[in-house]
């Protein structure tokens, strides 16, 4: 399959404990368990790929025209205006 590297994992104990009990009755090792888990999280990584923001819109013309060109600071203003922010 390929090179091998040995490495140290830290788990805990209840969790290593249930990974032997699973392997036993899988008639597997705690090492293959490991190894099907990451390659399971690695391929749900590459599925899901990055977060893309869905562009989202609504009814209306955009900014104010009292608006258009200001700054942040000034439509965050006028966001808040009246509410105590």
């Amino acid at each position: 399959m390929g090179t091998h590297m040995k490495t140290t994992v830290e788990i805990s104990d209840t969790l290593l404990e249930e990974a032997r009990r699973a392997a036993v009755q899988d008639r597997t090792t705690v090492k293959a368990l490991v190894e099907a888990g990451l390659r399971r999280v690695l391929a749900e990584r590459k599925r899901k790929g990055r977060f893309h923001l869905r562009r989202e819109t609504f009814k209306g013309k955009g900014l104010q025209p009292t608006l258009e060109g200001a700054s942040w600071d000034r439509v965050r203003e006028t966001i808040y205006e009246g509410r105590g922010g």
